[in-house]
């Protein structure tokens, strides 16, 4: 009996361990950028829909949309980011990611969708000095990949910046 007690402790402490060392990363690119959204935010991915504009709002917040019934206030990343507008084709279409913050649903409108990363936790870097003041002020930090910056958006950070512009 206490060998198999010994056996069950040796393998139930690994398993969480192994769990906790990557998070999962929604990729998106925002003018040839790639930056990640934790996936436990992301609610849904959207292709580009109509957007009501809402008078007097910050210039960031292009508008809100109808989702499934739900008022969505939709948000321009490129303008949050200080980035010139997309030139937007009718092959390219903008898309938006929908992300969930304090029970309240927001459309981050971005230029396009990439994978969803598991990425090493121990490969977390803290933001470069050389980043933008306005892009560190909305990230968590970075991951380098393969000759690429993987800038980690910190959404609450984001929305909080168009409630007390700087």
């Amino acid at each position: 009996m206490s060998e198999h007690t010994q056996n069950q402790d040796q393998t139930k402490p690994h398993q969480p361990l192994s769990e906790a060392k990557t998070k999962d990363f929604l990729t998106v690119l925002i003018e040839g950028q790639m930056f990640g959204i934790p996936i436990l935010q992301v609610q849904d991915v959207l292709g580009e829909l109509k957007v009501t504009r809402i008078p007097l709002a910050p210039p960031q917040v292009s508008g809100s949309l109808n989702l499934r019934g739900r008022i969505v206030t939709a948000i321009d990343v490129r303008k949050c980011l200080g980035l010139p507008p997309m030139d937007v084709s009718d092959n390219e279409k903008r898309m938006s990611v929908v992300v969930n913050h304090d029970d309240e649903l927001y459309s981050l409108i971005i230029d396009n969708v990439g994978d969803v990363l598991p990425l090493q936790n121990k490969d977390f870097e803290p933001n470069p000095a050389t980043l933008d003041i306005i892009w560190k002020s909305i990230s968590l930090g970075v991951y380098r990949l393969d000759g690429k910056i993987l800038v980690v958006l910190d959404v609450p950070k984001l929305l909080l910046s168009l409630q007390h512009p700087n």
